[in-house]
C-alpha cells in the first residue's frame, strides 16, 4: 500500500515537472520568436529628405549639370505643388459628401422620431457635437472642414 502512494506521488511530480520544463521551453520559444519577428517600423523620410536624395542620385549617375539640376528641382516644386492642389481638392470634396451623407442620415432618424422626440435629438446633436469640439481643442488641434480650415 506504502508502494503504490509512493508511486503515485512520484509518478504526479514527475508529470508535474515535466509541465514545468515543456512550460519553460514553450515560452522560451515563443518569446524568441515574437522578439525576432516585432522588428521596429522604420522610419520614413521626408519628403525634403527624398526629394534631395533623388536630386543627388540624378547628379551623380545621369551626370547632371547645374543647369539641369535647378531645372529639376523647379520640376519637383511643380510636381509637389500639384499634389498638393490635388490632395486639397480630394479632401475638400471627401468632406462634402461626408457631410451630406451625414446630414441624411439625420433626415432618415427625424422620420422615424415622433414629434416630441426631434427637439431631444437636435440637443443630443448639438451636445456631441459641442463634446467633440472640447476633445478636439484640449488635443491642441484645429478639426477639418471647420469654419477656418480654407
Amino acid at each position: 500500500m506504502a508502494n503504490t502512494k509512493l508511486s503515485a506521488f512520484l509518478s504526479l511530480l514527475l508529470v508535474f515537472s515535466s509541465g514545468i520544463v515543456v512550460g519553460a521551453v514553450g515560452y522560451r520559444v515563443y518569446t524568441t520568436s515574437v522578439a525576432v519577428s516585432a522588428k521596429p517600423p522604420e522610419k520614413r523620410p521626408s519628403p525634403e529628405e527624398t526629394r534631395k536624395r533623388l536630386i543627388q542620385e540624378m547628379t551623380t549617375e545621369v551626370h547632371l549639370d547645374e543647369q539641369q539640376v535647378g531645372k529639376l528641382k523647379q520640376i519637383y516644386e511643380e510636381t509637389r505643388a500639384t499634389f498638393n492642389d490635388a490632395r486639397t481638392r480630394a479632401d475638400a470634396k471627401l468632406r462634402a459628401e461626408g457631410a451630406s451623407i451625414h446630414d441624411e442620415q439625420v433626415e432618415k432618424i427625424k422620420a422615424i422620431l415622433r414629434p416630441d422626440q426631434i427637439p431631444l435629438y437636435d440637443a443630443l446633436r448639438t451636445r456631441h457635437e459641442a463634446e467633440r469640439e472640447a476633445e478636439h481643442k484640449q488635443k491642441g488641434g484645429r478639426r477639418k472642414g471647420g469654419p477656418d480650415d480654407k
